[in-house]
């Protein structure tokens, strides 16, 4: 049995909250005043505003246009006319195994990061609708009370933010931020926390630790603020650990110590380790199952090997095909998927990436494609038309 098991996990971002208990939609707005014969005193509409008179003698219509629900950026996906919701993650399904290393890969909004803060229990509680399941231990996250999954994050699971100097707080020092969830979680206190916390800034690699719990995150560079977040995050040692891109604003060797740091952790501690990230570099030297995201959807899933050398979805080919290669001729243009992710059509009527496809046909508009295996056991690719084996990635 996986450690996690996500199946069909569905977000929904907009209209009335619905499903896992998300609340229950805003209440109308009634009229404060005394209640007479008649009942409850209503409020006087509005009156009419005066439109201004364009040059021609025409009103000019100046009304204001509603605006897009919360959260619509994210994983943003085709939706009908007077629709007023976002699917940000439309049925994705894949598991982890302890001590496993698992990526999720995809541009930004595919819906990666609403995936983990879905996982978390950090999205917001009113206008957002959760479906399907994701099981931890054998219990539903989606399922838990706001206690009962706080008392899970921080101690069983954990998170390493994307952006360290806008996840930390900015005017409490390092050495709170810390003993926080060692005195929540574990119940030490006093000086037997801060030892602790010195010990786990120093197991991360942070220079001279017993100072830097001193410090404020702003005296920090940005690689000593990531190994702070990843020493918070492993300070109960979790048994699954989600990382959101921790290494987007670092530079390059830098990201290298980062990811050989998590690699030690999981290794050690027996941690499973979800990794979320747009760097198919990143993937290829850490995880061991990759799964490819598209608008809210996994469109394939295979072990990092054979993903590498026979990407069979279009997307993922046009992926690998857009990174820089040093074998390629001096001045080669690069080969990057055409389009944006808002070039996209409903799953329900096709694959939303046909309109950027090189190999679309008709029969990618017959309905949502399913997940099969068109070249190995546990190769899958949500494709009717996947790219053979024989095909080269473009250089």
């Amino acid at each position: 049995m996986p450690l996690l098991d996500v199946d069909e996990l569905t977000v929904t971002f907009g209209g009335r909250d619905r499903g896992r208990g998300r609340g229950r939609g805003p209440k109308p707005v009634t009229a404060a005043g005394p209640a007479g014969p008649a009942g409850p005193v209503k409020a006087a509409e509005p009156a009419e505003a005066v439109k201004p008179v364009k040059p021609d003698g025409t009103a000019e219509d100046k009304s204001v246009k509603p605006t897009e629900p919360a959260g619509a950026a994210e994983g943003k996906s085709v939706r009908a006319p007077g629709d007023n919701t976002v699917m940000a993650v439309n049925g994705v399904s894949f598991s982890v195994d302890e001590g496993q290393i698992v990526g999720l890969v995809g541009e930004s909004g595919c819906g990666k990061s609403v995936t983990s803060l879905a996982l978390m229990g950090l999205l917001p509680r009113k206008g957002v609708a959760l479906g399907g399941r994701a099981d931890f231990e054998g219990t539903d996250l989606l399922a838990m009370s706001p206690g009962k999954i706080r008392d899970l994050r921080g101690s069983k699971l954990a998170m390493i933010f994307q952006d360290p100097l806008s996840s930390l707080n900015p005017v409490v020092p390092i050495g709170v931020q810390v003993t926080e969830i060692l005195k929540r979680h574990r119940g030490m206190k006093g000086e037997a926390a801060r030892k602790e916390a010195v010990h786990l800034l120093d197991r991360v690699g942070i220079p001279d630790p017993d100072r830097r719990l001193r410090e404020y995150p702003h005296q920090l560079s940005g690689g000593m603020r990531q190994r702070a977040l990843i020493a918070m995050a492993v300070a109960c040692a979790p048994r699954l650990l989600i990382a959101d891109e921790p290494t987007t604003a670092l530079d390059v060797t830098i990201q290298a110590q980062i990811l050989e740091l998590l690699k030690e952790l999981v290794d050690q501690e027996g941690t499973a380790l979800l990794m979320i990230t747009h760097d198919l570099g990143v993937v290829a030297g850490l995880c061991d199952q990759v799964n490819v995201l598209y608008a809210g959807k996994v469109v394939e899933s295979s072990g990092r090997r054979e993903l590498f050398a026979y990407p069979t979805h279009p997307y993922t080919h046009g992926l690998l095909g857009s990174i820089p290669r040093l074998d390629a001729p001096r001045g080669e243009p690069l080969n990057p998927v055409r389009g944006s992710i808002n070039d996209q059509i409903a799953w329900a009527d096709g694959c939303a990436f046909a309109p950027r496809c090189d190999r679309y046909e008709m029969g990618c508009l017959t309905g949502t494609p399913e997940l099969t295996e068109p070249r190995e056991a546990g190769h899958q690719a949500r494709c009717v038309n996947p790219v053979p084996a024989t095909t080269e990635v473009p250089a």
